[in-house]
């Protein structure tokens, strides 16, 4: 595989005005509404409104990116099918659901963007939970009125939001599927059938989880654990799954069959279990909708970055962070105590403005427009300072919302694929917690994606938090799938990962590391992860030298040394003759493939 050096890369993207969009408000959006935070989603097929970049050529090749290699071998075989990125994405994550249980799956949700090289169109699609038409924002609040503990709340009936990965990709197989659906399941329903061995990481994540909620569900403790009940399996363990089988069968049959009949009801059944059952009916399932949006884009140096509209909120905040960096010479500063120094001021700001104002925009108003302002933005980088950390850093004035201080966890997955046409994909999937509320139906593990909303539905103030929960709301995510646009606004590469509330500055980390410092994306990937929120730095101290900490430590910066920072980064890059560069994570079990 052909790899960049690190100063060559940047000696081939030349600057220059992005051609094919208009930029000059520093945000780019299908239409006012979407940038104002309104909600009209009534989005079907092409239309006038559409953000376009340039057409890219087909290249002469495909690649997958993702978080196992037998994931990466069922969307290379798609391809080989002739089945397009989208086609090759739905074999993707039907056997992530099964050899990583603890991070993705068929019963939770997903945000996906897709560039389509034939005509520039660059699309969102929305696959997130929505919350039961029971609930009220004392979701998780106890007797006497205050929150509940929080893993209590995520190893819940309480949590289960309905899922909405599957009808998601469903959606998107209606807009740009090669093959009729139902063969991109066969992979993954191969190795229920026949086994497939356990991980290393799925092994050490069963072992972890094993010790609290994990064996409380029947299900869970049959399918994760040796006969004593309290052993889970080990690595290498063969392990087959007959019910995602048949699970997968139904799918073939019908794409909604997670939200309507037999799998439908088995999901209910275990929602409602005791402990702390949830209010999850099949009229919840069947009203469920995914949503196609124009992806929210906007500018950085001469190239352009679009990503995935709320309720996601990495799009804003990715896109803030560079913002505010836009304004300073990152590429002469170069990964060095100064360029991190910069990067961690402005995550401050970008995480800051993201936790009170981003939520679901069919419930609040979303400022995304005034967010990705350039003049707010340029405003917020001038209070930087070269050499010192300032010392409190707060969100801006957007118009009224509470504080919000609502945790993320880490149980998602990320992955990346191009097919020889040029159609990309940038997708991540979670079911939120390590194996999400810890309860399985039909073989897969539901998702614990409602604790992503804020416990308290004020803040200290008496504030309305826009985060809290409502019946038939989408929590707020951190999810950031994310494509890049080169100067002529044609494709360059995609990026995205896992990690929690972490995934905003792993996937800014990736596109400074490529587009500013010049690295290939496998070193824009290795690069340490940094992560600047809520008044503390936690740092990947493996991957950075002592020095360096110590000399932020020594500007103000209050950093806690992390051992546990594990991105699982995915990169496609395209250069200039169509030949794809693929980044996998080493943190993770990752691989890129070409065809």
């Amino acid at each position: 595989m052909k790899v960049l050096s690190s100063r060559r890369l940047l000696s081939r993207i030349a600057f220059g005005a992005v051609s094919m969009i208009a930029l000059s408000t520093g945000l780019t959006a299908c239409s006012n509404d979407v940038a104002n935070g309104q909600t009209d989603n009534k989005l079907s097929g092409k239309t006038a409104e559409t953000i376009r970049m340039a057409p890219t050529p087909i290249s002469s090749q495909g690649m997958v990116v993702a978080a196992n290699p037998l994931a990466v071998e069922a969307g290379i075989d798609i391809l080989k099918e002739g089945g397009s990125a989208v086609d090759a994405a739905i074999a993707v994550q039907a056997v992530l659901g099964l050899v990583e249980p603890q991070s993705s799956g068929l019963g939770g949700g997903a945000f996906m963007v897709v560039y389509d090289s034939q005509n520039g169109d660059v699309w969102t699609y929305d696959g997130r939970e929505t919350a039961p038409s029971t609930i009220g924002t004392d979701l998780f609040l106890g007797d006497d009125g205050e929150p509940i503990r929080r893993f209590d709340g995520v190893a819940s009936g309480l949590s289960t939001g309905v899922p909405g990965a599957v009808v998601m990709l469903e959606m998107a197989h209606q807009d740009y599927g090669h093959i009729n659906w139902g063969p991109h399941f066969e992979p993954a329903l191969r190795l229920a059938e026949q086994g497939f061995e356990i991980s290393p990481r799925m092994a050490g994540m069963m072992a972890r989880m094993g010790r609290f909620f994990l064996k409380d569900q029947e299900a869970a403790r049959e399918y994760f654990f040796e006969a004593d009940g309290t052993t889970t399996h080990p690595e290498g363990f063969l392990r087959d799954n007959p019910l995602y089988a048949d699970t997968l069968r139904a799918l073939q049959k019908n794409p909604r069959a997670l939200l309507e009949g037999r799998v439908a009801e088995a999901i209910i059944t275990a929602v409602q279990e005791e402990p702390r059952p949830g209010t999850l009916t099949l009229a919840d399932m069947a009203a469920y909708k995914p949503l196609k949006k124009p992806a929210l884009c906007s500018p950085y140096r001469d190239y352009t970055i679009c990503g995935a509209q709320p309720p996601a909120s990495g799009g804003v905040a990715v896109q803030s962070i560079l913002g505010t960096l836009q304004h300073f010479d990152m590429g002469a500063m170069g990964p060095s105590l100064e360029g991190w120094h910069h990067f961690i001021e402005a995550s401050f700001m970008g995480y800051a403005d993201r936790a009170k104002y981003v939520a679901d925009p069919a419930f609040v108003k979303v400022p995304v427009k005034s967010l990705l302002d350039p003049t707010y933005l340029k405003d917020r980088a001038a209070q930087i300072q070269p050499d010192q950390a300032l010392e409190e850093i707060s969100a801006g004035d957007h118009g009224p919302a509470g504080q919000d201080a609502t945790p993320d966890n880490p149980g998602t997955s990320h992955f990346t694929i191009m097919d020889k046409d040029g159609l990309v994909v940038s997708m991540t999937t979670t079911v939120e917690a390590p194996f999400g509320s810890q309860r399985m139906a039909g073989g897969f593990m539901l998702n614990n994606q409602l604790t992503d909303f804020s416990f308290r539905s004020v803040d200290a103030n008496g504030n309305p938090i826009a985060n809290a929960p409502a019946a038939g709301k989408r929590p707020r995510s951190s999810m950031s799938p994310t494509i890049v646009f080169d100067k002529n606004g044609k494709f360059l590469f995609s990026t995205g990962s896992p990690g929690g509330n972490s995934i905003i500055a792993y996937t800014a980390k990736t596109i400074v590391g490529v587009l500013d410092w010049g690295l290939s994306p496998q070193e824009a990937i290795e690069l340490p992860n940094v992560i600047a929120r809520q008044g503390r730095v936690s740092i990947e101290e493996s991957r950075m030298d002592a020095e360096m900490i110590d000399g932020l430590e020594a500007m103000g910066h209050e950093v806690r040394r992390s051992r546990g920072e594990n991105s699982g980064l995915h990169i496609i890059y395209r250069e200039e003759d169509g030949t794809l560069i693929g980044g996998a994570d080493p943190r993770r079990e990752g691989v890129a493939k070409g065809l």
